[in-house]
């Protein structure tokens, strides 16, 4: 286990890690979300938080490929590419002014954007069949992840709006979030973060979580339409409302 050690890294810590991506990337594969915030906050309970995002960014693409990988045939391919035109956007932006963000207002303001794409009235021109509503969620969601860390309560609530089949809304939310990890690397590698270090450990986590994207999509197939939905609009109103309170609690305490 010594391989997977590091400083701020015991043994018994890093297998709870990579028992943990497991069981996380079970649950985003079958129940649409949820499984990388999970695993963000428990990372975050134990590492600073200049730490979590990046590696927990890394560990998250391995993952979120992982799914798209077992799904890809489904995928709303105009939907992905002008999100991703808008997250390069994003990530651009966020590479001038990653100092500079304070974290714990963007958790209360990705947490009232959740609640208002799942609950609320969208206008017209932001509909989700828009190209300007695509390349604006795109931009928005990757700018906001790289300081929240897990964007897929904010990529999940702008697709919920497109009213997925479970399998397409699995594999376009799967392929975007792989595209806004990978841009959460390089602007971490671009400003100075050394990955290398934490690469067994990430690379352990990634073939742990293989094996529960797996089983969760095998799950996945087997619950109806209708209880998907219900089940993710559930987990994501309360992962939102649970975001927007640490960052409220925070900002007013």
């Amino acid at each position: 286990m010594d391989l997977f050690t590091t400083d701020l890294i015991s043994p018994l810590l890093a297998s709870v890690f990579i028992v943990l991506a497991g069981f996380t990337s079970f649950f985003s594969a079958a129940f649409g979300a949820g499984g990388g915030l999970m695993l963000l906050v428990v990372m975050a309970s134990f590492m600073p938080m200049t730490l979590v995002v990046p590696v927990h960014g890394l560990v998250q693409l391995g993952s979120n490929t992982n799914r798209l990988l077992l799904t890809f045939k489904h995928i709303d391919k105009r939907m992905f590419i002008y999100f991703t035109l808008g997250g390069s956007a994003g990530a651009i932006l966020s590479s001038f002014v990653i100092v500079d963000i304070q974290l714990d207002a963007m958790k209360l303001i990705a947490g009232l954007f959740v609640i208002y794409l799942l609950w609320g009235k969208i206008p017209t021109a932001l509909q989700s069949s828009s190209v300007v509503w695509r390349f604006f969620s795109g931009f928005v969601t990757t700018f906001i992840s790289m300081f929240v860390g897990a964007s897929g309560p904010l990529v999940g609530s702008c697709l919920h709006m497109s009213n997925y089949s479970k399998l397409r809304f699995t594999a376009t939310f799967s392929g975007i979030m792989s595209v806004q990890h990978l841009f959460k690397a390089g602007v971490y590698a671009a400003v100075g973060f050394s990955f290398w270090q934490w690469l067994p450990l990430v690379g352990a986590m990634i073939l742990s979580g293989a094996l529960g994207t797996w089983l969760g999509v095998r799950l996945l197939h087997r619950i109806p339409t209708e209880k998907f939905k219900c089940i993710f609009k559930c987990i994501l109103t309360l992962l939102a409302l649970q975001l927007a309170w640490q960052g409220f609690e925070v900002i007013f305490n």
